[in-house]
Parts: C-alpha cells; structure tokens; sequence
C-alpha cells in the first residue's frame, strides 16, 4: 500500500492489546540523519473544552506500529512516549 503522510491525518491510532483509542494522527517525527520516520504523533486531549489548554501531545515510536489499514492504525501502546517539543 502507498500512503502518503497527509493520508495519515484522517486515520485514527488504536492500541492493538487493549483498544485504547488515541485520537487522530496529527503529525510525524523524522530522523534526519537516517531519512526515517521516528514516531507518529497523536495532539493530547483538550482539558474541559480546551479552556484549560490541553494535555501533552503522544508519540508511538515507529517499531510500535503494527499495522496500517483503511481508517486505523494499530499500535502497541505500552511503547508510547511524551512526544519531542516543538521549534
């Protein structure tokens, strides 16, 4: 299958252990030096309709991804991490 990664944002990541429903994809971490992807990156959950501004964003490491399908990805997500800072 190709996919390009603004076909991602539209697919919502799923823990494949227990169903656990992440969000949507909203970004991906590169590795320059290696030319990869590092880790999909989900946005944390606004806090109390984003008033209180929102929790931190998910990473799940590339290794982490089991499979890509039609509308989810699964992942493992006991592999998750906080995700890199952005600037």
């Amino acid at each position: 299958m190709v996919c390009r990664i603004s076909d991602l944002q539209y697919k919502e990541i799923v823990d494949i252990a227990d169903g656990t429903r992440y969000g949507f994809l909203s970004d991906v971490e590169l590795d320059g030096e290696q030319g990869t992807v590092a880790a999909l990156v989900v946005s944390g959950r606004r806090r109390l309709l984003g008033l209180l501004g929102r929790e931190p964003d998910v990473a799940f490491p590339w290794a982490s991804v089991k499979r890509i399908g039609a509308d989810l990805i699964l992942v493992d997500g006991g592999s998750r991490r906080p995700a890199a800072r952005r600037g």
